[in-house]
């Protein structure tokens, strides 16, 4: 009995106490509500109201292909100037979006950019439903109000709270292993040329785990035409050798 008790109620997260004894019923198996609220409690099974709440990794994965995340983060130039780079992330396929770079990320250059990306919202399979961000002022109000004009609902993560938008950190942190921190910047336009490069290769080469070692946009793989046998492999080198991309002669 125990065990069909906390079998439903596992499976039933929404279901409280009378539904179990009702859903039993239906299969001829007769229990009190105050039995199978001390099997629960004994269990250490939350209350229905409590399990039912969707945690905040299960939010993300069961929404996944219809999230997009954002962050900025800076870069330091050669001068000693600061440099603020804008990106947005599809969670569902890992794909990046390199918005632009300045000096100055007021509200008017934000909103500016995120009118860009919406505008290519129309070619996606899946509508974008959410938006991730932090509560940083350099995402105003006419920032929201471009994605919300699409239906897009915008969700803020609490303070100080870089964990909430995981997604978003990691890719900081592999375009920084993986390209900023091997080079020199020194310049606004070197920085958009370097990061315009690297997205390119982290969407159509670089493999990722989460997508079975796969690219995010693997149809857009390098091919090489090669008067190299077939088995032979090519390789094309990035950001003056930094990156190396790898393809078998065709």
């Amino acid at each position: 009995m125990r065990e069909l008790v906390l079998r439903l109620a596992r499976e039933n997260p929404r279901w409280g106490y009378e539904r179990i004894v009702g859903e039993l019923a239906g299969v001829d198996v007769r229990i009190s509500a105050t039995t199978v609220a001390k099997i629960l409690r004994q269990a250490g099974v939350s209350p229905a109201g409590a399990r039912a709440q969707l945690s905040w990794r299960e939010f993300l994965r069961a929404h996944a292909d219809s999230i997009i995340a954002c962050d900025f983060f800076t870069v330091e130039t050669l001068w000693l100037g600061r440099l603020y780079v804008l990106f947005f992330l599809e969670l569902g396929t890992r794909r990046a979006h390199f918005a632009a770079c300045t000096a100055s990320p007021d509200g008017r250059w934000t909103a500016q950019q995120a009118r860009q990306l919406v505008w290519s919202f129309s070619d996606r399979a899946t509508p974008v439903r959410f938006l991730i961000h932090d509560r940083d002022s350099k995402f105003s109000r006419a920032f929201d109000e471009v994605f919300r004009s699409e239906g897009v609902e915008i969700i803020r993560t609490p303070f100080r709270t870089p964990k909430a938008n995981a997604f978003a950190e990691r890719w900081v942190g592999t375009v920084r292993r993986d390209c900023l921190d091997w080079l020199l910047i020194t310049s606004h336009r070197q920085l958009e040329r370097v990061l315009r490069i690297y997205v390119d290769h982290y969407n159509s080469h670089r493999p990722h785990r989460a997508l079975g070692l796969a690219a995010p946009i693997p149809g857009r793989r390098l091919r090489l035409v090669s008067p190299d046998p077939p088995d032979q492999l090519r390789r094309r080198d990035r950001l003056g050798g930094l990156i190396h991309e790898y393809a078998r002669a065709a």
